[in-house]
């Protein structure tokens, strides 16, 4: 019996020793996976700025869905630079802070779910001001394969607002933005422009501001943890949430712009928002003809930002924080964001969801065949 029981307990010895075993390895394998994370997002982050494709290359295997991750990393730093040089800036620093949501490692290969958060800095090639910089988020899908001891990319997928084409970004010439452009400081201040200081406004413009800074997600500089509002539902797997969070900027009632919920435009705790609440082309016209909107001007980039008899300063410079901007794609508004300020030369900067932006100058990650749709929301 004694040695029948002892038996036993070497028995359940062994395998508790085992099952360890296997569990450390697990932690370690983890840990290595996510090590090797830190250092790829890092790298890329460098060469998002500096371009020297040899610091990246080595990641990334010989098949081709790894070339083709490696062809977008390269196009996506060819257009920032392109983009920039044509607004007259340039890139200097960026820095990323990467999280590893989960991990999968099974042998060689690895499936990894990550988050970035992306600071890019910059300065204005022609003019003394100081660095200006945004914040982008993206989440990130990628499959790893382990060869001669050393992982790799096999593929990865995410939605990247700065995937575009360098040849298609329209020219700035002569209407390159002036510092003149740019909104006195107390409009940015102010909650309102209304002079009847009995009654109260509809629209309070800064607390539609501080919402859209506070909840821009995963993208550098946001607020509430880089985490969306909690009270609202997440769009961002059914067909985006860029017009979800538009209305949740002018229409939360408790830290947002405090826009009445009326007619088609609504949001229901627990049942999510209406289709005018969350769909493009029914938010914009919802605006446009509920009154809460006006439109300052429609067109493509050359057409909102040179100077009109209408416009002298360009229609873009009308754009107060707290103002909307849609933008079309083939004849339907494809996305929204929220104007949040200016930068210190005064471009336009946007914040907006689904690819996280905070404070992104408006036009950058869009092209010429982009048409914006400038909205005055009435205070």
């Amino acid at each position: 019996m004694v040695r029948k029981t002892l038996f036993i307990m070497l028995s359940l010895c062994c395998i508790w020793i085992t099952a360890a075993a296997e569990a450390a390895s697990s932690v370690d394998k983890d840990e290595e996976v996510t090590g090797y994370i830190q250092q790829l997002f890092k790298d890329r982050t460098n060469f998002l700025i500096h371009q020297q494709e040899q610091a990246i290359r080595h990641h990334y295997a010989p098949s081709s869905s790894s070339r083709h991750a490696l062809r977008h990393e390269v196009e996506r730093s060819a257009y920032i630079h392109a983009w920039a040089e044509r607004r007259g800036l340039q890139f200097i620093s960026a820095d990323s802070d990467v999280r590893v949501i989960r991990a999968r490692v099974r042998e060689n290969k690895a499936t990894v779910s990550v988050v970035e958060s992306l600071r890019l800095d910059y300065i204005y090639t022609h003019s003394i001001v100081p660095t200006q910089s945004f914040g982008i988020g993206t989440r990130h899908a990628l499959t790893l394969t382990k060869e001669d001891g050393k992982w790799k990319v096999l593929r990865e997928w995410y939605l990247d607002p700065l995937e575009e084409n360098p040849k298609l970004i329209p020219e700035s010439d002569d209407m390159m933005l002036r510092p003149q452009l740019k909104q006195p400081s107390n409009n940015a201040d102010r909650p309102s422009a209304q002079s009847d200081t009995k009654r109260k406004p509809k629209y309070n413009r800064q607390k539609a501001v501080d919402y859209a800074n506070k909840y821009a997600g995963a993208a550098w500089g946001a607020g509430n943890k880089h985490r969306y509002n909690p009270k609202y539902r997440d769009y961002t797997g059914l067909g985006g949430d860029c017009t979800n969070f538009a209305s949740q900027c002018i229409g939360d009632a408790e830290e947002g712009g405090g826009l009445k919920m009326r007619g088609g435009w609504h949001y229901i705790l627990f049942n999510g928002g209406s289709r005018t609440w969350v769909q493009t082309d029914a938010f914009k016209n919802f605006l446009l003809h509920s009154g809460y909107g006006q439109l300052i001007a429609k067109g493509k980039f050359t057409d909102v930002v040179k100077p009109s008899e209408k416009h002298p300063a360009g229609a873009i410079a009308k754009l107060q924080p707290g103002d909307l901007i849609g933008y079309e794609m083939k004849g339907d508004v494809d996305h929204f964001s929220v104007v949040v300020g200016f930068d210190d030369y005064g471009y336009p900067l946007v914040n907006s969801h689904t690819a996280d932006r905070y404070r992104v100058p408006f036009d950058l990650g869009w092209d010429r065949h982009t048409s914006y749709w400038l909205i005055h929301v009435r205070d």
